[in-house]
């Protein structure tokens, strides 16, 4: 009897766990993403289309640099995960040649020199990058810039339009990440 009861207490503990601690059982996207810190936690989540996405799994899920090259300043950070069907999302922010500072708000347009810009890849059978314009844009702000210590922390939000026309809407980002120069 003994036996019986410790085995029906185990297999109740088993199926009462949730494996999904980021939630805490919401249903909500947002309350799926990470809390918005500011302490270096290498941390970043954003809703795409709606859904949470959390980089995870592969060989470099998560990366971000800022650094100072032939004069100019180069922000870039990447978020990465597989899809249902394992193919390859990612989601960016980055400058080029354009100095970050503490709550400041930059606009992601296009890629070009002086400018910020957002950026959905998808890769599949080919490699497929679209990036924020004039028309489709965005907002990066930083909320923290702790260079003695390599630490940005901020929000994002931003528009983009793929090659079949279809406008992915990437939402309610923060990070929390140490860079590399």
């Amino acid at each position: 009897m003994k036996n019986i009861f410790f085995t029906l207490l185990i297999l109740l503990s088993l199926t009462a766990c949730n494996n999904d601690d980021n939630n805490n059982g919401s249903t909500n996207p947002v309350d799926q993403l990470p809390p918005a810190t500011q302490t270096g936690e290498n941390s970043f989540g954003c809703l795409l289309d709606g859904e949470a996405f959390i980089p995870r799994g592969g060989t470099n899920p998560l990366d971000c640099v800022y650094q100072l090259v032939d004069g100019g300043y180069y922000f870039g950070l990447q978020g990465n995960k597989r899809n249902s069907n394992n193919d390859l999302v990612g989601i960016s922010v980055g400058t080029n040649s354009l100095q970050l500072f503490e709550n400041q708000t930059y606009q992601l347009l296009e890629n070009t020199t002086n400018n910020a810009q957002g950026i959905y890849s998808f890769y599949s059978s080919s490699i497929n990058n679209y990036y924020t314009s004039q028309t489709h844009t965005g907002e990066l702000t930083i909320t923290k810039l702790d260079i003695e210590n390599q630490i940005v922390s901020g929000t994002f939000w931003f528009d983009v339009q793929d090659n079949d026309g279809v406008v992915h809407q990437i939402r309610e980002g923060r990070f929390d990440m140490q860079y590399t120069q």
